[in-house]
């Protein structure tokens, strides 16, 4: 099965630009940045996600800091992850020992790649699904490789469900493949996320038989009465505080999950067999 995550908002409080990206390009109210990035949309009717890669990347030059591919993931260092972050991929990877499952983990982010990449839970991620830069031989940014808005995160969705890995491979999403023979049915995903971008993905996994958690920021009112409100208007399984801790309320939920597909399994084995033995009979 596959646990697939949002980034900001999910399982970092801030953006992850908000941290030593805009200290070092000497900006403290993170709010100026993103009012400028909101009237770079406005004038040029353009992507938000496209908008803020070229704001980074300007602003960066601006301040003469360095836009090397290394340069980013080393500001993703900085990001402060929620509580439990760190240890909760090993504590979901022993209940799928625990209950015969395979789990496996992605990200899904309108975020950076390379910044992700700085943090110390990428390595438990089979596939990052995020915007990245393309690089000169010089190995600096120069253009944007990847952008992920709502729309290409569903479309990441049906490459986890195929099998397919690469970003560039896209286009095989279109291509039949038999229920029966995907690697990760929409039954067997749960998708973790916050915001607006998330709504789409949140909702075709429910849609589709599988469970969406909307994640909100601890001791936020305004966070959590939007999580509840995607509950009311059945676009989401589950509303949690953003604590991943054995104790919180989500490590509760993923374990029910789990054990919920185990018995569907078993259950589903035993049919098959059953019907095998008549088969034979016939």
């Amino acid at each position: 099965m596959a646990l697939i995550y949002d980034f900001d908002g999910t399982l970092s409080p801030l953006n992850m630009q908000e941290y030593d990206f805009l200290k070092a390009i000497g900006i403290r109210d993170k709010k100026q940045f993103w009012n400028e990035n909101s009237q770079l949309i406005a004038r040029h009717n353009a992507s938000n996600v496209l908008s803020y890669m070229y704001l980074m990347l300007k602003k960066a030059s601006a301040a003469n800091v360095s836009i090397r591919r290394q340069q980013f993931v080393e500001f993703g260092r900085s990001i402060e992850l929620y509580k439990g972050v760190e240890q909760w991929f090993d504590m979901a990877n022993r209940l799928g020992d625990k209950y015969n499952v395979k789990i496996e983990h992605y990200i899904n982010s309108s975020g950076l790649r390379e910044m992700i990449e700085g943090t110390p839970i990428a390595k438990y991620f089979k596939e990052i699904y995020a915007c990245s830069f393309m690089y000169n031989t010089d190995d600096m940014a120069v253009w944007p490789a990847v952008a992920v808005d709502f729309t290409t995160k569903t479309q990441f969705l049906f490459m986890i469900n195929k099998g397919i890995a690469k970003v560039s491979e896209n286009h095989k999403v279109n291509s039949y493949v038999p229920e029966n023979q995907r690697p990760v049915p929409f039954q067997h995903m749960i998708y973790f996320g916050d915001g607006e971008t998330d709504v789409p993905c949140m909702r075709l996994v429910k849609q589709k038989g599988g469970n969406s958690i909307a994640v909100y920021q601890p001791r936020n009112a305004n966070k959590r009465l939007m999580a509840e409100q995607l509950v009311k208007d059945n676009r989401v399984n589950f509303a949690c505080a953003a604590n991943y801790s054995a104790e919180g309320e989500i490590y509760n939920i993923v374990e029910a999950i789990i054990k919920q597909i185990r018995s569907n399994i078993d259950f589903e084995t035993l049919q098959y067999k059953n019907q095998k033995r008549f088969d034979k009979q016939k």
